[in-house]
């Protein structure tokens, strides 16, 4: 099979190197209701509100959307309209933190035994797609009955410049990954599962190469190092030789794609019942004093991240949200953590 050729972005990994350290609580977090493709979510909260770690705080706004729970315990300050990164303004729910990161009372373990029992899980989860496309997973994984998918793709090629926080989850918590896949696998009824990593990331092919032994249809292909590897048409091309046609989903080309570090946090949630309410994120750039990988929680004002790595050695000339090539210029610091960033550069 001939693969496909991509651009020879530079690496500059800076901090792949770096095992994610976690931030002190930020003393406001920022939680908007548009983090993911569809539907905003509708709050369930009021101002005045003490609330808890993993508490629902907004539910789904339609099918295509997801449930939003709080990242800190604290109190409602306010719901206020909000200019979100993409220039337009939109709700969100202000909590001040206590510091004392209290969990809800009622999270517990989440039974799986079924398809419908994972999409449900998927949704209760919050769980969108980490990669930076925010899609609902739950409306991912429903894929009806009629259609065949022979693949699950793990996408762990991360092919943007600077950003490491996907390597991190697959060196540091790669065990919940493959239990992610194998949910997924054995609940969706998916013959074969492969996880396309890039061939500058020899140690994570190496540990998840390692998990594979022993488990049937569970392999990793080794990709070449280019832009955009980690694109779904261009993933499913280089691992299946299948092209997926104009217009038509993944699953029309018998494949699921998912990213390694969001079937990591549904693990977590099956096992544990805390829903997405923190990201590993990379902080670099040539203004960064410190780069570094760190856990937020969601909703945390960038500024705290920054601050977090030393501040500015320079004046920074724009900030982004994600990488390079595809990411999002920000208006300014006071932006927070969304479920998809994976970067703030």
């Amino acid at each position: 099979m001939k693969r496909l050729h991509g651009a020879k972005a530079p690496h500059w990994k800076n901090t792949a190197q770096q095992q994610a350290v976690r931030i002190p609580i930020p003393p406001e977090v920022i939680i908007p209701m548009s983090m993911h493709i569809g539907a905003p979510a509708r709050p369930v909260v009021k101002a005045g509100e003490l609330v808890k770690v993993g508490q629902l705080i907004a539910e789904a706004g339609g099918f295509v959307s997801a449930p939003i729970h709080s990242s800190v315990s604290g109190k409602v300050k306010k719901i206020d309209e909000i200019l979100l990164s993409t220039g337009q303004r939109g709700q969100a729910i202000l909590i001040e933190p206590d510091g004392e990161q209290t969990v809800a009372e009622d999270l517990a373990p989440v039974p799986v035994t079924s398809k419908a029992e994972l999409i449900d899980a998927a949704r209760a989860c919050g769980l969108v797609g980490l990669g930076g496309a925010a899609f609902p997973a739950s409306v991912k994984l429903a894929v009806k009955d009629e259609v065949k998918i022979d693949y699950l793709l793990v996408n762990g090629a991360e092919c943007e410049p600077y950003i490491t926080s996907d390597t991190r989850t697959m060196l540091d918590d790669a065990e919940s990954i493959v239990d992610g896949a194998e949910i997924v696998k054995t609940y969706i009824g998916i013959p074969e599962v492969v996880f396309g990593i890039e061939n500058n990331k020899q140690e994570c092919i190496h540990k998840l190469s390692g998990l594979c032994i022993g488990k049937q249809g569970m392999r990793v292909e080794s990709l070449p190092a280019m832009y955009p590897q980690g694109g779904e048409k261009v993933l499913i091309y280089n691992i299946t030789g299948r092209e997926v046609a104009e217009g038509k989903l993944p699953a029309d080309a018998g494949c699921i794609v998912m990213n390694c570090t969001s079937l990591a946090a549904l693990s977590r949630y099956i096992r544990t019942g805390m829903p997405l309410v923190e990201k590993c994120i990379t902080v670099d750039g040539s203004a960064v004093a410190e780069p570094k990988n760190v856990i937020a929680p969601i909703g945390t004002p960038v500024k705290y991240l920054f601050e977090f790595c030393g501040g500015f050695k320079k004046d920074p000339a724009k900030i982004l949200y994600g990488g390079p090539m595809m990411g999002i210029a920000v208006p300014d610091t006071e932006v927070p953590v969304l479920k998809g960033t994976n970067a703030v550069l």
